[in-house]
Order: structure tokens, then C-alpha cells, then sequence
């Protein structure tokens, strides 16, 4: 037995409303990764610290950059601007951060609650984030319609 396959995207968001749930999608997931982003900026210093204590290399240095980031990657999927690096962006930043700053494995049991539900909501953000990369090939409706 074998799966069916997604054979063409043509009409993948003539339903009604898909093109205006797509556009809420894109605008939760992205604006909450950009506000997050930003946070990398405003509390800069405290984050800079934290990953300094989880083992990141040059964390003053690494935290404006993955804010950059997220700023980018979450602006990117709202406005439908270069999608396919935005959200390939985020992905990768999430494989990567993720296991490093979450690592729910290695701390004490006070934490340990905290940083699992961290690190399964990084997952899902993760799972988000590879939906938007493979819909990245087509053209999204409601969107600025740039793109590489």
C-alpha cells in the first residue's frame, strides 16, 4: 500500500478562506519569532548571559546575530518576502539552538520542567518552519509575492 502524494499545488488555497487562514498562520508564526527576535536586541545583555552559562561560544556576539535571525526569518514568512530564506532561516536556527539552550536532559530537576517545555515548543516551531519552507516554492496568496 502506498501513500497518496501531493502530486501538484494548484489549488492548494482555493478553499474557502485557506488564503486568509494562511495569511494568520504566516502572521502568528512569524510575528512571534520576530517579537522574539527583538528581545535578542532589548534584553540583550541577560540573554548574552544565560547562553554564556549553557556553553554558547562568543554569546555577545551570537545573540544580536540570532536575534537578526529571528527578526528576519519571522518578517520574512508574515509579509511573504523571501520566504524560502526566512523560513529556512528559522529552521536552522532552531535545529541548532534548540538542543543547546534547552538541553532539559542535563540540568537539575528545578529546570527540568521549564526547559522540556521549551525545548517541545521549539520543536513544534521547528515543525512550523519546515511547512513553510516546503510551501515556499509556491506563490502565497495575500502576500508581497517576493522571493528568490
Amino acid at each position: 500500500m502506498t501513500l497518496p502524494v501531493l502530486q501538484s499545488t494548484v489549488g492548494l488555497f482555493d478553499g474557502p478562506g485557506a488564503a486568509f487562514v494562511f495569511l494568520l498562520a504566516r502572521v502568528l508564526f512569524g510575528g512571534v519569532l520576530a517579537f522574539m527576535g527583538l528581545n535578542h536586541f532589548t534584553g540583550g545583555e541577560e540573554m548574552a548571559g544565560y547562553a554564556g552559562v549553557k556553553g554558547v561560544p562568543a554569546p555577545d556576539l551570537l545573540v544580536p546575530l540570532s536575534g537578526g535571525t529571528l527578526v528576519f526569518g519571522g518578517l520574512s514568512v508574515a509579509l511573504g518576502v523571501y520566504p524560502l530564506l526566512g523560513s529556512g532561516a528559522l529552521a536552522v536556527f532552531l535545529l541548532v539552538t534548540t538542543p543547546v539552550m534547552h538541553d532539559f536532559w542535563a540540568v537539575g530537576e528545578e529546570q527540568r520542567q521549564q526547559e522540556t517545555i521549551n525545548f517541545l515548543k521549539n520543536a513544534a516551531l521547528l515543525g512550523a518552519a519546515l511547512v513553510f519552507l516546503v510551501l515556499s516554492g509556491v506563490a502565497w496568496p495575500l502576500s508581497l509575492g517576493v522571493g528568490v
